[in-house]
């Protein structure tokens, strides 16, 4: 059964009739509900479209964190080919929330990076609920460096609420962690693409996502903090969230408007969660089409035009 969000009642209920009427058809052969059927599914269709060109940035969080919204092992799955992981940051461990290794995209071999959350109990644990600590920043660093050595783009999908914020992880270095991270991102000069893929939350996801080409879903967020924490912050009440979406300015179309990301990627009717194979190959053909274009500059050009995005974000003069 597919899992409604809060802002679904009414597609939900076309939906289940579609079905009723699609089960009492397979049921009984003399029974016609043809015309019935493709009348909700105009509704339905129409519905859903409409409800989804007009979301508040409140609901694009929901649908952001939607359990069945593709994962970074997904797209790594269906879109990379010859994936081979590469593990440890050769300081401290394994950190099992960034995915990270050498694969081919499209016949070109590439560094991959992914934050991945999981789908269910045992692999949201696994993951740590895609909440990097600092030997995954730290091995994310050693890859990106190893890639700019082998002269390889590296693509990143970037999916977390956070940096992981436990003791442990503050004892190890999170911080200096995120921060060497961001800056490896900037030094290195092979073509970096990063896809925001969910939520984008906070120097966890920079860590991995200050390259030369910063894509975003339709749907996902892209946010300096969560808007629950600018709640309980500001208004020390995070039942406050939904208005703290509203100022963040965390949506694909706000952030693209003041130039924090280069490209808005659309996304199926209804989102990512409700078809897979579509996100998948528009995702592909985006990054494709990226790297063909980042291939065009030369390795200086291309570096220092990233750095001056990233220190021009934010100057008014």
């Amino acid at each position: 059964m597919p899992t409604y969000l809060d802002f679904e009642d009414k597609i939900a209920i076309l939906e289940n009739k579609i079905k009723d009427l699609e089960e009492a058809k397979s049921q009984m052969q003399s029974v016609n509900v043809d015309k019935e059927i493709s009348s909700l599914t105009e509704k339905y269709n129409e519905l859903l479209s409409k409800t989804y060109a007009n979301l508040t940035p409140w609901q694009k969080v929901s649908v952001a964190r939607h359990h069945d919204r593709p994962h970074a092992l997904e797209y790594i799955n269906n879109i990379i080919t010859n994936f081979v992981p590469m593990c440890g940051d050769r300081l401290f461990g394994e950190d099992s929330a960034i995915i990270g290794g050498l694969g081919r995209f499209r016949g070109e071999t590439c560094m991959i990076l992914g934050i991945e959350k999981g789908n269910d109990l045992e692999t949201r644990i696994k993951y740590n609920f895609g909440m990097p600590k600092p030997e995954g920043y730290r091995k994310a660093q050693r890859l990106m460096k190893l890639a700019d050595r082998l002269n390889i783009p590296v693509i990143t999908f970037v999916d977390t609420s956070g940096a992981y914020p436990g003791q442990e992880a503050e004892e190890r270095g999170q911080g200096e962690a995120i921060a060497q991270s961001t800056a490896t991102c900037l030094q290195i000069s092979v073509p970096m693409i990063n896809i925001i893929i969910g939520e984008g939350g906070s120097g966890g996801a920079i860590a991995i996502a200050a390259g030369d080409f910063v894509m975003m879903l339709e749907h996902s967020v892209y946010s300096v903090i969560s808007p629950e924490g600018c709640a309980s912050i500001l208004w020390r009440n995070d039942k406050m969230a939904s208005e703290a979406a509203d100022r963040l300015c965390i949506t694909a179309k706000e952030l693209f408007k003041f130039k924090i990301i280069d490209k808005v990627i659309k996304e199926p009717v209804g989102g990512a969660h409700r078809n897979h194979e579509a996100t998948y190959k528009e995702v592909s053909n985006n990054i494709s089409d990226a790297l063909i274009y980042l291939n065009t500059m030369d390795r200086k050009e291309r570096k220092k035009k990233k750095q001056d995005k990233f220190l021009n974000i934010g100057r008014l003069i």
